[in-house]
């Protein structure tokens, strides 16, 4: 409830921006491999996700993910709302549902997971969640899908309550600097 006006305001700027939905629905995947739909600002231009085939030979990232710094498919509000994870909020509503917490592994795309060996299949032991110690750690430096993956089952062997709180506590400090891309 007390988010209510900062989705209001963004879901209007994003439809004013650019055309199309002010929500981008990804289809991922969580907790033991089990799909389900979670929500962000579109950050993105609406036809984004046909677009991705022409770029994926500027994949910054080894291994099932893609990752692109520059990307041209991001809208000019899209990446002031990467900068300071505004886009991420709407994923608050799956954590309500219980489909994911706010810390924990991020849930790959189901076209990313199918792609997954067994090894990288390991961080979905536990439900995904909004931040990660990927996201607090190396977010923009990390360029090999295992490296992320190592991080994930680190936070997992090593979680605590206490973790969780320095993971959120970091997240603020990285999100008020604004060093998302």
């Amino acid at each position: 409830m007390l988010l209510s006006p900062v989705f209001l305001i963004l879901a209007l700027a994003v439809r004013l921006t650019s055309p199309g939905t002010a929500f981008y629905r990804w289809q991922v995947v969580g907790k033991h491999g089990q799909p389900f739909v979670s929500y962000k600002f579109r950050s993105m231009y609406s036809n984004a996700d046909e677009l991705k085939h022409q770029l994926e030979h500027l994949n910054e990232m080894r291994g099932p993910v893609f990752k692109l710094t520059h990307d041209p498919r991001v809208t000019r509000l899209g990446a002031w709302m990467r900068r300071y994870s505004l886009d991420e909020l709407p994923q608050l509503y799956s954590v309500l549902k219980g489909e994911m917490s706010l810390v924990g592994p991020r849930p790959p795309l189901v076209s990313e997971y199918v792609r997954f060996t067994e090894y990288q299949k390991q961080k979905l032991a536990v439900k995904p969640g909004i931040t990660c110690l990927w996201q607090v750690h190396g977010r923009n430096d990390v360029k090999d899908f295992d490296d992320w993956v190592k991080l994930d089952l680190d936070y997992i062997r090593r979680w605590t309550p206490m973790l969780d709180l320095q993971i959120l506590l970091k997240t603020a400090t990285e999100v008020f600097s604004g060093s998302g891309k």
